[in-house]
């Protein structure tokens, strides 16, 4: 296959292009930012499942007060009801029946209110705990929302780029030797590398340096034959930088 060098030199400028693009996608599929946003999303979900237990921690502490406060109530109105009783009833009997009564209901009064006193600061010391959690959790959704922010910058910069290279490629592969184009593309689709400058002996391709009568058949092939590496199989393009003429 045989192309003007001048064209053959074309194609190094388009491999450029073509690892720049290639660096830009593996940069997309790796921004350092996906990592800190896996990382914060975990977090968010320990935040979130910790919470769920925090919160059902308060939920049980203010049930058991509501059930101290109902206990508490009833033993109250049982008070009520025996006191208003006492005041109307003349047997001896009943009146000792229901002192006796009201002195077990005052003990157990002040037993639940002891308990109450006691499960009231359980309920306050378990919302404390939810409402720290709960800041967590807002300080993580702000962070995540800015690593958002981050990579959607990092993204919009590497599409304006990437935008920018196509334009410049297509304007290049449109001046180029179709054949000679569907040779680099074909290779490259292959290694990644269509192209490569042939310098001091070595391939840039795979960097793999010619000796003997492969050397020297880079050196007799004409200026416009297209000369392959023999090892990776790209084009290897011969410049003034060669040291071949």
């Amino acid at each position: 296959m045989k192309a003007p060098n001048a064209e053959q030199k074309k194609l190094l400028e388009l491999q450029q292009i073509d690892s720049t693009l290639d660096r830009l996608a593996h940069r997309e599929k790796n921004l350092p930012e996906n990592a800190l946003l896996r990382e914060a999303a975990a977090e968010r979900d320990g935040i979130v499942s910790r919470l769920a237990t925090e919160v059902g921690a308060v939920e049980d502490a203010e049930a058991d007060l509501g059930r101290l406060e109902s206990d508490a109530a009833t033993v109250a109105a049982r008070m009520e009801r025996d006191e208003q009783r006492l005041q109307h009833t003349s047997s001896v009997k009943d009146v000792a029946a229901l002192e006796s009564e009201l002195e077990s209901l005052r003990g157990r009064t002040a037993v639940l209110e002891e308990q109450q006193l006691d499960v009231m600061q359980t309920v306050e010391d378990a919302r404390g705990v939810a409402d720290g959690t709960r800041a967590e959790g807002v300080e993580i959704d702000a962070r995540i929302t800015e690593i958002r922010s981050q990579i959607q910058t990092a993204l919009d910069h590497i599409a304006a780029e990437r935008g920018t290279l196509a334009g410049t490629r297509h304007a290049l592969t449109e001046k180029l030797d179709t054949e000679l184009l569907e040779a680099y593309e074909k290779q490259r689709a292959k290694t990644g590398i269509g192209a490569a400058h042939f310098r001091a002996g070595t391939c840039g391709g795979c960097t793999m340096s010619l000796t003997g009568q492969d050397l020297a058949n880079v050196r007799a092939a004409a200026l416009d034959d297209v000369v392959r590496c023999p090892e990776c199989n790209c084009i290897v393009v011969r410049t003034e930088e060669s040291g071949l003429w």
